[in-house]
């Protein structure tokens, strides 16, 4: 079973304005206290602290809705409102430039790339600060990357190139925001309980579903009512809200300092990588990012069952826009079920449950392709739409503790590019796995218009999903919620 991640660096130091996460040291006039008065000052302004968050902030899935914490939601709320062309993009290669199944998975694979390397993005929004800022300036860049991408493809874009060119810059213009945001999250994770590290995932992915949820009874009705072009001039207008939330990231101007210039550049890079490959050799790192990767790289039938239902059973873009609606409220359920039940649960148990369960679920789609449905009574839109919403609900709640399990085992130092390098590895394994599936549908024939053996490419693509599953022992067993809280104030004060 397969996600792909949108998932997700800049600086790794907190900014110095930026809100504590503990108490500060020091007093009020930069003096360290004395050793006799040290706890009682600690004691009274921990109790002030917790006063001033009660009476002036909010708080979501148990996350303080600082502004920081605001610019990530936002950010992650634009990753899924951005769903609203999906169906127009899928619609557009299927209709105007009549691709099958096969060139469209191929398509959607290579505009997945920029995800691949998220890394780089934070090499270089560390080493060249645009105006003085890492984030801030960045977040700017990618928001206007985003809506030029869109505005290309609601004119002038009329080939497959040209729209796997379009996508692959829209892609670009999320995936770097997602670094910046990421390095935030990282932050916050480092030193935490699996229990805290879950509920911020779960505002993030939260975030996305809500924005799912707002855009997907509507990208089905625009589809059909004005169609893609006008839905896609409107998507151009929804990456800006990245741009606009970047003033809420606290952060000080970098002033008279130039990597490139001071030579420092090529060292920096350099030092980096060792320390990038040093950290990613340990078996702590590395054998559970080879889990997740094969966990990641099986194969897809989702291009092909696409044009089955929208050319053999008739489903029209409305009707897809309220499967896409059912699926957002469906993952934003999976992260509440996740938040509320399972973040203290062993990784292993859930990966384990949920993907012999979802290998299961997944056969139903026979059902859908063979009719059998219909001879139970059941219709194949109440069907496709049940089908979806029990599938995406345990998509979400297998891939919560993905992200958990990629935060946790960042070592101290290099949290923001060590967790985008893995989350680059889990969506190499998405492509791959995307790819797999393209090539296994030319291989059993599957065209826009020939469906003789989507069946067995459903029945091979999920039987592959449980190939992962004898790897599990990869995956470090669980420390105690209390344990590591018992660390958290220490790592926290490192920072």
């Amino acid at each position: 079973m397969s996600v792909s991640v949108s998932i997700q660096s800049a600086s790794l130091r907190r900014d110095s304005d930026s809100e504590p996460l503990l108490d500060s040291r020091y007093g009020k006039d930069g003096v360290a206290p004395t050793t006799v008065d040290e706890d009682t000052a600690s004691s009274n302004k921990t109790i002030l602290h917790k006063k001033r968050y009660s009476i002036n902030s909010m708080s979501c899935f148990g996350v303080e809705l600082t502004p920081d914490n605001v610019a990530v939601a936002m950010v992650y709320f634009v990753q899924g409102v951005l769903g609203l062309s999906r169906l127009a993009v899928s619609f557009y290669m299927k209709d105007d430039l009549h691709l099958d199944p096969a060139e469209t998975a191929v398509i959607s694979g290579i505009s997945s790339l920029p995800w691949l390397v998220k890394p780089l993005y934070g090499f270089i929004s560390d080493s060249f600060p645009l105006f003085g800022y890492r984030r801030r300036s960045y977040l700017v860049l990618s928001g206007l990357l985003g809506a030029f991408s869109w505005s290309l493809m609601a004119t002038f874009v009329d080939t497959k190139y040209g729209v796997a060119f379009c996508i692959l810059l829209g892609s670009l213009s999320v995936a770097f925001s997602d670094v910046v945001v990421d390095s935030m999250v990282v932050e916050r994770s480092r030193g935490e309980s699996q229990s805290m590290s879950g509920s911020l995932q779960s505002l993030c992915w939260g975030s996305s579903a809500f924005g799912g949820i707002v855009s997907s009874y509507f990208s089905g009705s625009f589809v059909g009512a004005y169609g893609v072009r006008f839905v896609f001039g409107l998507t151009a207008l929804l990456p800006l809200i990245t741009s606009a939330v970047s003033v809420l990231v606290k952060e000080q101007p970098i002033r008279g300092q130039n990597i490139l210039l001071n030579g420092g550049f090529l060292e920096s890079s350099t030092n980096s990588v060792t320390q990038l490959c040093d950290a990613v050799k340990q078996p702590n790192v590395f054998l559970p990012t080879l889990f997740i990767f094969l966990w990641q790289a099986t194969p897809q039938s989702d291009s092909a069952m696409f044009y089955f239902t929208t050319n053999k059973l008739g489903f029209t873009p409305e009707f897809l826009g309220r499967v896409k609606l059912v699926t957002s409220i469906a993952s934003l359920l999976g992260v509440g079920l996740y938040n509320g039940f399972l973040k203290t649960v062993c990784l292993r148990k859930i990966f384990l449950v949920t993907t012999i369960i979802g290998s299961a679920l997944g056969m139903t789609q026979v059902l859908l392709v063979t009719g059998l449905n219909r001879q139970l009574g059941i219709n194949d839109e109440w069907f496709a739409m049940g089908d979806s919403l029990i599938i995406t609900v345990l998509g979400q709640v297998s891939f919560m503790p993905v992200l958990v399990l990629a935060a946790k085992i960042c070592p101290e130092g290099m949290e923001a590019t060590l967790f985008a390098t893995l989350m680059s590895i889990s969506n190499g394994g998405s492509v791959l796995g995307g790819l797999i599936g393209a090539g296994l549908t030319k291989l059993f024939g599957v065209t826009k218009d020939k469906f003789d053996n989507l069946t067995f490419l459903i029945i091979l693509c999920n039987l592959s999903s449980l190939l992962p599953l004898p790897l599990l022992g990869l995956l470090p067993e669980d420390s105690s919620d209390s344990d590591s809280e018992k660390n958290a104030d220490v790592e926290m004060k490192s920072n």
